[in-house]
């Protein structure tokens, strides 16, 4: 894909639309695009994060860390996986496996970073967007938390 295909991409993400296309210009320069074969490990749980990737073709099988968890989810094509790893030091939470023959595009942490210093509106757009986020589960919460006391 050429570099335009990949702005056009990361403007149909939900985390990345609000940026405009200067930022995202400059995320789809510093990206790297991944190609991975069926059962292809793309990272595993408990390793140390430094960006994130977004599905832009195929599946990733996601697992969980414990296998008593037995917890999975797949990430299909405009899925962002590692969100908070594109800001913080973290460790992945589970393993990320190909389902089929799938692409990812590879987001570095100081790619995003720079992103952000040279384009503070973006930074803005961003911040906004995780409070609301924020704000959603603080009331998502207090419902949970209601239905729980209703319930006992």
């Amino acid at each position: 894909m050429s570099l335009g295909d990949d702005i056009a991409f990361f403007e149909k993400l939900p985390s990345f639309a609000a940026l405009g296309k200067p930022a995202l210009h400059v995320l789809a320069i510093g990206a790297e695009t991944k190609r991975l074969s069926n059962g292809a490990v793309l990272f595993y749980a408990g390793e140390l994060t430094d960006g994130g990737y977004v599905v832009q073709e195929g599946a990733l099988l996601l697992e969980a860390s414990s296998v008593r968890d037995g917890k999975q989810f797949v990430a299909g094509p405009g899925t962002l996986v590692g969100e908070l790893a594109l800001l913080t030091d973290t460790v992945r939470p589970a393993t990320a496996i190909a389902k089929g023959q799938t692409v990812v595009i590879r987001i570095s942490r100081s790619s995003f970073r720079k992103m952000l210093e040279g384009y503070p509106d973006a930074a803005r757009k961003l911040r906004d967007m995780v409070a609301d986020r924020v704000e959603d589960w603080t009331r998502d919460l207090g419902n949970l938390t209601t239905v729980i006391k209703e319930i006992k």
